[in-house]
């Protein structure tokens, strides 16, 4: 028999909630998503913001009302922090590949790179990776270029106000970018690796913000499971 007050810990779920969560390395977005609609038992959830696999930190989950905001909350700023790694680059642009076209990088120095951040920032034009989940007539691109067939990606136009390399350690460079919406890091770390002359592969990535929003203030997948059921047995 149905018991409304059994139901009454998700009412604010059902309702409408946003949920600032820490993307766990190796989980898709969706897996987020999908994990919060069984904690819950809602159905309409989804998220402002697709972040890779191998990519942690903010992600925007709605629920309820609050899934109309998505696109809003899409259409924000970002900030991302990671590392570039010189001397190669991958087909994926990151680890999901293995690094080829190997190309020696120790000639490079901190005052190069940091002045070769500036060709990057203002309004410029990116061209998407070729394993992306943009559609070419319909299907990803990601699934194409993955069966061995050539993608023509065309550019798009983005901005990027805040590029800083922050360390330089061997092949790997530590950076913080704050971009707009639609923006590659990946594809930031390919055409910064040519610039350089050397070749550069995004090797680790965490979007720290999303607007207003701060990943400081986000919950990790187990912090909000023990959340939902403690709002269950409270009942």
């Amino acid at each position: 028999m149905y018991d409304p007050n059994k139901q009454q810990w998700n009412d604010d779920y059902r309702e409408g909630k946003v949920l600032l969560m820490d993307k766990p390395l190796e989980w898709t977005s969706f897996d987020v998503v999908k994990k919060v609609r069984i904690l819950t038992g809602i159905s309409k959830v989804g998220h402002a913001g697709t972040l890779d696999p191998l990519a942690t930190g903010l992600l925007i989950v709605c629920t309820g009302k609050f899934t109309k905001k998505i696109n809003e909350y899409m259409a924000a700023e970002k900030e991302y922090t990671g590392t570039f790694t010189l001397g190669a680059t991958t087909p994926t642009y990151d680890l999901e590949s293995e690094p080829v076209y190997h190309a020696p990088f120790e000639h490079l120095t901190m005052d190069g790179l940091r002045s070769a951040t500036e060709a990057f920032k203002g309004d410029i034009q990116q061209v998407p990776p070729a394993f992306s989940a943009i559609k070419k007539a319909g299907t990803p691109a990601y699934i194409l270029a993955r069966k061995g067939k050539e993608v023509k990606m065309e550019p798009r136009k983005i901005n990027i106000s805040v590029f800083d390399i922050l360390s330089l350690e061997g092949p790997v460079v530590q950076f913080r970018v704050v971009c707009s919406t639609g923006t590659y890091i990946r594809s930031l770390a390919y055409d910064f690796g040519l610039a350089v002359d050397a070749g550069a592969y995004l090797s680790s990535l965490r979007r720290t913000r999303i607007g207003d929003f701060h990943v400081d203030n986000a919950m990790g997948i187990k912090d909000f499971s023990e959340q939902v059921q403690a709002a269950k047995t409270s009942i």
